[in-house]
C-alpha cells in the first residue's frame, strides 16, 4: 500500500511538472486516470485514500452540519427569484425563461458578467486537463477500446461543450473512422436552448459537425432533466453544469442525480455565480446587478423580466459554504471551490469515490 501511495503521489507530481502550472487538482484528475487504467482499482482507490488523507494539497471546505438540506418539494413551495411559488410550477417557469432568452443567451451572459463569463468558462474547462486526457485516452492500445465520457449538464447552446470539443481535438478526429474516444453530451430541458446550441455547432465546425454527431458521436444534444437523467448509473467521467444548477427546482435531487451517473472516481464540476466576498465590491455589483442588468436586457432584447429574474435567482442561491456542504451531503468527496473574480463566481468540485 506504502509503494501505491509512492506511485500516486510521484504520478500527480510528475504531471504537474509536465504541464507547468498544472494544479493539484487537475493532476490528481490525470493520476486518478492513469491508475485506473493502467494499475487497476487497487491503485485507484489508493490514490483516492491519498487524496482523503490531505497528502495532495486541497483548499478549504466546509462541513454539512450546518445546513438543513430539506427539499422545497416537502413544503410545496420553492423560490423563483425572489417570489415563493409552487414546486410544481418552477420549471416551467424557469423554461419560459430560457425559451425567451436562448436566442440572445451569449448577450445576456456578457450583460450578466461583463463578458468575464467567457474566460471563467475557459478556466473551467481547463481545470479538468481534458487535450491531456483525451491524448492518453487516444494513446490507449487495447482489445476494449477506452473512453472518457463528459456530460455538460443545462450545456443547451454549448457554450462550454464547444470548449471541450476543441481542448480534446474532436473536431479534428472526425475526419478519421469510427467512433472517437473521447465524447461529451450536452442535457438540456429546454429544447429551444439545445435548437441554438445545434445551429451554433454547424456554425462552427462546418461538416465536422455532421460527423461529430452522427459517426463519431463526439457530440450529441439531448432533452433532459437535471432530476431525473436519462441515463445509467456509472455512466460518465466529469458531469459539469455551468450557470444552470440555480435554475434547478430540487438542487439536492440534482445533485445526487449527479453522482449517481459519474463512474466510480468521477468528478463533478459547477461553475455557479455566488457571494463576492469584499463588502465594498459587493455593494458595487449589486447595484449593478439589480439596476442596470435588468434595463439593458429590455434594451437589448426586449425583455426585462426574465433578466430580472436572473439576477434575483443569484441571490437566492447557496453561496459557496453552503453549495460545497450540499455537495457533501450528495455523497460526494474531497469537495473544493475556487472563486472567480473575487467571488462574483465560483468553480465547486467534488469525486465520487470508487
Amino acid at each position: 500500500q506504502d509503494f501505491i501511495f509512492f506511485c500516486s503521489e510521484t504520478s500527480a507530481k510528475t504531471w504537474q511538472k509536465r504541464k507547468g502550472m498544472m494544479s493539484s487538482q487537475s493532476a490528481l484528475q490525470l493520476a486518478f486516470y492513469s491508475s485506473r487504467r493502467a494499475v487497476g482499482k487497487l491503485a485507484f482507490s489508493a490514490t483516492i485514500m491519498h487524496y482523503r488523507e490531505g497528502r495532495i494539497t486541497r483548499s478549504k471546505t466546509t462541513a454539512t452540519d450546518a445546513y438543513d438540506f430539506s427539499s422545497g418539494s416537502e413544503t410545496g413551495t420553492t423560490h423563483f427569484g425572489f417570489r415563493n411559488v409552487k414546486t410544481n410550477e418552477k420549471e416551467k417557469l424557469v423554461k419560459e425563461v430560457f425559451a425567451s432568452v436562448a436566442d440572445s443567451y451569449d448577450v445576456m451572459n456578457d450583460l450578466m458578467s461583463g463578458g468575464i463569463h467567457r474566460c471563467w468558462k475557459d478556466e473551467f474547462v481547463a481545470m479538468t486537463s481534458i487535450s491531456s486526457i483525451a491524448k492518453l485516452t487516444r494513446q490507449q492500445q487495447r482489445l476494449d477500446p477506452p473512453s472518457f465520457k463528459i456530460l455538460d449538464v443545462a450545456g443547451g447552446t454549448g457554450d462550454v461543450a464547444f470548449r471541450f470539443i476543441d481542448s480534446a481535438g474532436c473536431a479534428e478526429r472526425a475526419n478519421s473512422s469510427g467512433k472517437d474516444e473521447v465524447s461529451v453530451t450536452v442535457v438540456d430541458i429546454n429544447p429551444h436552448m439545445l435548437r441554438v446550441g445545434e445551429q451554433r455547432a454547424h456554425q462552427r465546425y462546418g461538416k465536422n459537425a455532421a460527423l461529430m454527431m452522427e459517426n463519431t458521436a463526439a457530440l450529441s444534444f439531448l432533452e433532459g432533466n437535471a432530476e431525473r437523467l436519462p441515463f445509467l448509473d456509472n455512466s460518465f467521467d466529469i458531469y459539469t453544469i455551468a450557470f444552470g444548477l440555480r435554475n434547478v427546482t430540487d438542487v439536492d435531487t440534482a445533485l445526487r442525480e449527479a453522482y449517481r451517473v459519474l463512474k466510480p472516481g468521477g468528478r463533478y464540476m459547477c461553475l455557479e455565480f455566488s457571494k463576492v466576498e469584499n463588502a465594498a465590491f459587493r455593494a458595487i455589483y449589486d447595484l449593478y446587478s439589480f439596476h442596470v442588468i435588468p434595463k439593458v436586457g429590455r434594451l437589448v432584447a426586449g425583455d426585462e423580466e426574465s433578466y430580472q429574474y436572473l439576477v434575483e435567482s443569484i441571490r437566492k442561491f447557496s453561496d459557496q459554504q453552503e453549495l460545497s456542504a450540499r455537495l457533501e451531503n450528495a455523497g460526494f468527496q474531497g469537495v473544493t471551490y475556487t472563486n472567480l473574480t473575487g467571488g462574483i463566481a465560483s468553480v465547486h468540485e467534488g469525486w465520487k469515490l470508487v
